[in-house]
């Protein structure tokens, strides 16, 4: 595996009257918040990240999702929000250890680095973990580590997590991952099902014991591994 961190700190230049700036307003408003997720810390941080850092798209604020490099996509404003929503640990995302699987362009870990997460995020293609190291840099995310890999595996150096987010879907949550979760309330929110048809898994690890939920339909790109789907 290759990992870096993501530094040179920059801040959006948007102003308030920025069209850009109406644009995740209403993204906020009508595709999150209109939906039923009403936290002020996940809303705050969906209004804070400048999505069009994140997509090489005229309307990068739609409510629909968005095609990357290498087959792979960038998840829809409310699917973001409603992983993220699902994953948040017990004592909250400030301070907390999060491993994101499936890095894409480094939108949804700008959204928990912004909530206040230190963030770890594997990704199984070099080149896409190369650009979103740079639209991270470019956006002010400058703590998130990068890492090369087979994300089914997880990151054991940094392990436990408090929050684990798999933004790709499987057939069923890989183990390992299951075992880097924190035992005090570790969250995991990973689609599972087929490659097509998924559902919103939740697992809570509470000692030795994991308690788990199925929460919404779902369609995410399929993920690859020795404890995923094959090539």
């Amino acid at each position: 595996m290759v990992w870096r961190r993501v530094r040179n700190r920059r801040e959006d230049s948007t102003e308030p009257g920025d069209p850009l700036v109406r644009a995740r307003e209403r993204m906020v408003a009508e595709q999150i918040e209109a939906r039923g997720l009403t936290d002020p810390d996940l809303l705050r941080a969906f209004r804070a990240v400048p999505r069009h850092r994140f997509v090489d798209s005229a309307e990068p604020y739609a409510d629909e999702a968005l095609p990357l490099p290498a087959g792979q996509t960038i998840s829809q404003p409310y699917v973001v929000a409603l992983m993220t929503d699902a994953a948040r640990p017990p004592g909250g995302w400030r301070g907390a250890k999060v491993l994101e699987i499936g890095t894409g362009s480094g939108y949804q870990a700008a959204i928990l680095a912004e909530l206040g997460a230190e963030v770890i995020s594997v990704e199984r293609h070099a080149e896409l973990s190369e650009e979103a190291g740079r639209r991270l840099a470019d956006a002010g995310y400058e703590a998130v580590l990068l890492v090369v890999g087979d994300g089914t595996k997880g990151w054991p150096a940094g392990a436990p997590y408090d929050a684990i987010i798999v933004t790709a879907a499987g057939p069923s949550v890989p183990q390992p991952l299951l075992q880097q979760l924190s035992e005090e309330g570790g969250r995991l929110a990973m689609p599972v099902g087929e490659r097509r048809h998924q559902q919103l898994n939740v697992v809570e690890r509470r000692g030795s014991e994991l308690i788990s939920s199925r929460r919404d339909p779902v369609v995410f790109v399929p993920l690859i591994g020795e404890y995923g789907f094959g090539e």
